[in-house]
């Protein structure tokens, strides 16, 4: 068969590492200066990469970010554990949603450039160990599109002259699926941030 097996699915989900994180108490208590800050992302979501080139985070991310309100200004130069958790949690959610809409999110709980520290610690835990579970609902999910689009790609016909891989058809239709299950998820995500989280 041309699909993709089970395990080499799970292995190809295994080399994502979802489950590496970096945790409250892997936060420095001791403020930071902005290199300090890269430094950590570089060293601790390096695996969150798709490109060894790409940057995480950069000094012209960090000044923006301060200057759209996302974050509270640095303090002589120096970037707190809030401002660390913060610039994580808007690390993840940038991979969907855009700077506006992270920045009404972010507005729940960043007033007059002062964020409650403990109720901030409180939404980041709260935050990561959900995320153990979401890795086996998405892990499962995952299997079973594959055992699905086996039983649709099986019967498709593709002439053998016109010279087209099987297996590459195959994850076509896989991306296309994932890709439009991210699009729900991304589009209730904007629905309750346009419902529930704007002005």
């Amino acid at each position: 068969p041309y699909y993709m097996q089970n395990d080499e699915l799970f292995n190809l989900i295994q080399q994502l590492k979802l489950g590496e994180q970096i945790d409250v108490k892997d936060v420095p208590t001791l403020d930071l200066y902005m290199d300090q800050v890269i430094q950590l992302f570089e060293a601790r979501l390096n695996h969150t990469k798709r490109y060894e080139s790409d940057k995480l985070l950069t000094k012209t991310m960090i000044n923006n970010y301060t200057k759209d309100k996302l974050l509270m200004p640095a303090v002589k130069k120096k970037y707190t554990k809030e401002h660390i958790l913060l610039m994580i949690l808007l690390y993840d959610l940038k991979q969907i949603l855009t700077i506006a809409d992270i920045k009404k999110l972010f507005s729940t709980i960043v007033k007059d450039d002062k964020v409650d520290s403990k109720l901030l610690e409180e939404i980041y835990v709260a935050y990561t160990s959900n995320k153990e579970d979401i890795i086996h609902s998405f892990t499962d999910e995952t299997l079973d599109i594959n055992a699905k689009l086996n039983e649709f790609v099986k019967d498709f016909h593709i002439d053998e002259a016109t010279n087209i891989n099987k297996d590459k058809v195959y994850h076509m239709m896989e991306v296309m699926i994932l890709t439009e299950k991210a699009n729900y998820y991304k589009r209730l995500a904007e629905q309750i941030i346009d419902t529930k989280l704007s002005e």
